[in-house]
């Protein structure tokens, strides 16, 4: 086939048709990899060169028709990533060596799987591939890493010479229950006492819930929600990564998947939780408070949108990066994937060592919370 190859800086230059076109086809899209979400992280400054996130999007084109592409960043850091490899960097510094930048393809700030080598067919994807890998040779970066992709494109990476590093999350799944207490009957007794324990506290505090999707979130609600969320952000003496543009242009260019939940007490607003949803999976992603009520943060980031999923048989809740704590909430877990491509041939090789020894690990740590299984025996 004839193709030809191009970096993009901007979505911009591609268009949303175009670049919408091409995720509906894949069979792992999300609602992160829509040019709405893509194109709001941009412009927002959210994640752009000035904050370490350079747009180098690569991308493979047939005539005028974009074929393939891959959400390519050249990073200067590896913050916003979920997939650590700061020892890496270290151990690069101390050798003399450049680490940064590096080329990553991921959905920033978004640890969620997703399709990434985007194409039309077998034939773009494979052209994609082989694009990459030229640039990885041509523009001399010291590595290439790919962050979440489904396992086909986890073993299609391996069989091009990546090598594939493994991680844990904790899913949610919707066995069809009509309702919250239909699911908390599934689990084993400490559990489900616990659950409706630290339901009762928040009730019992006054605390009521507001439900908005789409476009019942005015802006009033978008500049608590970013209060919210920044707050938190302090208490943690940490910087968040987005901001209250971003989340006004997501709202108000993809609000049919959005969920904003707002606790309420005396009539007033103390804390909220955003997810993202589609007609099969719900993501948990931000979550905020200005005021501690015991047990908050589980009824508003998790009980409310479990609700929301059992209601519109949403089948799958995703909780996000970490957190074994999830478990005890009706979470199990579920294995993760990434990608990874050294050009120096010595830290290529130390890598892939330790991750060897670091993928052992894993499987018993996932061996050991299937053990721990929070659902009572049927």
């Amino acid at each position: 086939m004839d193709y030809r190859t191009r970096i993009v800086s901007s979505l911009a230059e591609i268009g949303q048709p175009a670049w919408d076109g091409l995720v509906a086809v894949q069979d792992e899209a999300t609602p992160f990899l829509s040019y709405a979400f893509l194109h709001a992280l941009h412009e927002s400054g959210s994640a752009c060169a000035e904050t370490g996130w350079q747009p180098h999007y690569l991308t493979v084109w047939q005539d005028e028709q974009l074929a393939a592409a891959l959400p390519l960043y050249l990073k200067s850091h590896s913050y916003g990533e979920y997939v650590f490899d700061w020892a890496w960097a270290e151990a690069y510094q101390r050798h003399g060596v450049a680490y940064y930048p590096k080329l990553l393809a991921a959905i920033p700030f978004t640890p969620v799987r997703g399709s990434r080598l985007l194409a039309r067919d077998e034939a773009a994807r494979s052209a994609l591939l082989a694009a990459l890998q030229a640039l990885q040779q041509d523009e001399e970066r010291s590595s290439t890493h790919i962050l979440y992709p489904p396992p086909e494109q986890a073993q299609a990476l391996a069989d091009a010479g990546f090598l594939l590093r493994s991680g844990v999350q904790f899913h949610w799944h919707n066995e069809g229950y009509a309702n919250f207490d239909e699911f908390a009957a599934t689990l084993d007794r400490k559990k489900r006492k616990n659950i409706l324990a630290e339901r009762r506290k928040v009730a019992e505090q006054g605390v009521r819930f507001l439900t908005l999707r789409g476009k019942e979130i005015e802006e009033t609600h978008w500049r608590f929600f970013n209060r919210c969320y920044r707050h938190t952000y302090a208490a943690h003496y940490s910087t968040p990564y987005l901001n209250l543009d971003f989340f006004l242009r997501i709202g108000q260019a993809m609000p049919d998947n959005l969920l904003l939940t707002v606790a309420q007490r005396d009539g007033q607003p103390i804390a909220s939780s955003l997810t993202v949803y589609d007609s099969t999976t719900l993501y948990g992603r931000y979550w905020g408070a200005l005021e501690h009520v015991p047990c908050l943060h589980f009824e508003t980031a998790y009980y409310q949108p479990l609700e929301f999923c059992i209601e519109q048989k949403i089948a799958w809740f995703e909780g996000g990066a970490q957190g074994e704590h999830k478990m005890a909430r009706g979470f199990l877990p579920q294995k993760t994937w990434s990608a990874h491509w050294l050009a120096h041939p010595g830290f290529y090789d130390a890598v892939e060592h330790f991750l060897q020894r670091e993928s052992g690990g894993i499987d018993d740590y996932m061996n050991e919370l299937n053990d721990r299984n929070p659902f009572r025996a049927t």
